[in-house]
């Protein structure tokens, strides 16, 4: 018998854990910027310097950053399960810690595209800047889903979803739509895991296990319920 597929949908929680801020950590606040100023089309629009400035820094960021025990302990359970994670985080700390496969719903930051041709990605370690162009001659963007546009991953995640034989959500409030519906995507009778240290309301999910605590800590109680499946 195979292993059972074990789905992770994972949020901005885990990834505060290893330093990396939030819009929700402070009203709505991204290292001083509101979200209309940096992350939609109307700010691109209206200033993409400081857009790129903006994702550049954070781009800085994430390659400072490191794996904590939350993806370290994520990426361990490979060995027992046929692990697919779906993750609302733009960073590359679920791959470093040695996760296969791994699913952006919201994009990648080392990674940029044209602003007229979505498929046309390219890697990027250093800074964007204003001139820079695509094979297309368009100006190039962060590979990132801004607030206000359309989620192209979705789809293959809510198969990803269904098609699990259990659903873990880790760090992530579920209030962001349509990423907070995937929860729903899985059938009924599965076992289904969220761990986080402020549980959303979640009374309507059938056969839901709480662990309310941060990702960090949660990982392990999270691996102690598991080894019943393995």
């Amino acid at each position: 018998m195979g292993k059972k597929k074990l789905v992770i949908l994972s949020g901005a929680g885990i990834s505060a854990e290893s330093g990396l801020k939030t819009f929700r950590d402070s009203d709505g606040l991204w290292e001083g910027y509101k979200i209309t100023e940096v992350a939609t089309p109307g700010a691109w629009k209206n200033n993409p310097g400081l857009v790129l400035d903006f994702y550049n820094m954070r781009r800085r960021d994430v390659s400072e950053a490191m794996p904590n025990a939350a993806h370290l302990g994520l990426a361990r359970l490979e060995e027992h399960f046929d692990v697919q994670i779906i993750t609302q985080n733009i960073d590359d700390l679920h791959e470093r810690a040695g996760s296969s496969k791994v699913l952006h719903l919201h994009g990648e930051i080392f990674k940029m595209r044209s602003v007229l041709d979505e498929h046309l990605i390219y890697e990027i370690r250093t800074d964007i800047r204003l001139g820079d162009q695509a094979a297309d001659g368009a100006q190039l963007r962060p590979h990132i889903v801004w607030f206000e546009e359309d989620v192209p991953m979705i789809g293959p995640a809510a198969q990803l979803a269904a098609s699990a034989d259990i659903l873990v959500v880790i760090g992530t409030s579920l209030v962001v739509y349509p990423a907070a519906g995937l929860i729903h995507q899985a059938a009924a009778h599965i076992p289904k895991f969220i761990v986080d240290k402020r549980i959303p309301f979640t009374s309507e999910i059938m056969n839901l296990s709480k662990i309310e605590k941060p990702a960090t800590e949660g990982i392990l109680d999270l691996i102690k319920s598991l080894k019943n499946h393995f």
